[in-house]
């Protein structure tokens, strides 16, 4: 751009102080410090709010219409300064659909750095503005800031009717649990960080997190089947999320570890130690509810408790419509796998295989 100095050029992710994933405060922390909160969390008309820890805020406007409110920002998990911002796009979009809600428009966040070119920026908000399209939303307006750390992401407004919200805290015994997309982006990312992902695995990893959860999202809320509960699956990774759910509904769960869906080398960056530091913290977090099979190496936990980016929607359905919503999912091009039920008993995830 005219007037601009030449800046010598530096990777993105060298940039990013995070360990290959959009590194969330731990989970334990982040409770204790909502519950020391003394100002007012909630009102008669916030249907959803702080206390199943869902994905978005939920405030009833008018007897048939709901607000669904969301943000999420992160710095860079890859290079490219396009794709950057299309996967935090598409992240922040996601919550919308795991209400069950539509995005009506968004707002930008951004933070930048001086020593990084405009045109890197310019680059950052096209990818972003590309999965707005996508979803058919306008973005209206945002704020930035300097940061030594580029960061990007968005606030998104979304609408829902009050009886149509899916939260994650409704999960019966007898359901079946469905995920969206395979687990492993975490671990992929700081692979990539590392330069010891293979092109291919840059290729499939970078596709996979843009991708919106649009066609999954609007299934799920299509009243087509019985949706008990719904999530996704990033930060506190796929054990994380599911504790979740249980923890919301005082249900167990058994997932069987041979049908969770993992992205391909992934598994051997995890046992070679490519673990980032939120997949640790997870694990460490969910493990006095979590049991695993005797003798099951820690890398596999690792991949379990793997902190994801715009990973799947994590949907608990009832038994019976369990084929039903496969065969919708998978008109509408997207697959999911069948990971495990959902049962009664003491609050946790029992893993079998």
């Amino acid at each position: 751009m005219a007037g601009e100095k030449p800046v010598k050029a530096k990777r993105l992710t060298e940039m990013s102080h995070c360990a290959g994933c959009a590194a969330k405060l731990k989970a334990g922390d982040l409770a204790k410090v909502l519950g020391g909160l003394k100002g007012k969390t909630s009102h008669p008309r916030a249907l959803v709010g702080f206390n199943t820890n869902d994905d978005a805020a939920v405030y009833q406007v008018a007897p048939g219409m709901a607000v669904v409110e969301t943000v999420d920002f992160f710095p860079p998990l890859v290079d490219d300064p396009f794709q950057f911002g299309a996967i935090a796009a598409a992240n922040a979009l996601s919550d919308i659909w795991a209400m069950g809600a539509k995005p009506l428009f968004a707002l930008n966040l951004v933070c930048f750095p001086d020593e990084l070119p405009l045109k890197t920026l310019q680059k950052i908000l096209a990818g972003g503005q590309s999965k707005a399209d996508e979803a058919g939303i306008p973005i209206l307006g945002g704020h930035s800031i300097r940061d030594p750390e580029p960061k990007f992401g968005m606030a998104v407004t979304g609408v829902v009717h009050p009886k149509k919200v899916l939260t994650n805290a409704g999960a019966k015994p007898g359901d079946v649990l469905l995920l969206t997309k395979p687990v492993g982006t975490g671990i992929a990312t700081t692979a990539i960080k590392r330069g010891l992902a293979s092109k291919a695995l840059t290729k499939r990893v970078t596709a996979q997190m843009a991708t919106l959860n649009k066609a999954a999202g609007e299934v799920f809320a299509s009243g087509a089947f019985k949706v008990n509960a719904l999530t996704d699956v990033t930060g506190f990774g796929l054990l994380g999320h599911l504790l979740e759910m249980m923890n919301g509904a005082k249900t167990r769960a058994a997932v069987d570890l041979e049908r969770i869906p993992l992205i391909a080398e992934v598994p051997a960056l995890a046992e070679a130690g490519v673990i980032p530091g939120g997949t640790k913290t997870n694990l460490a977090h969910v493990k006095k509810q979590v049991t695993f099979p005797e003798g099951l190496p820690e890398h596999i936990q690792w991949l379990l408790a793997d902190a994801q980016t715009n990973g799947g929607l994590l949907a608990s359905v009832p038994a019976r419509h369990a084929l039903k919503a496969i065969q919708a999912l998978e008109k509408a091009g997207v697959d999911a796998a069948l990971i495990g039920e959902v049962q009664a008993g003491r609050p946790g995830i029992d893993v079998i295989g």
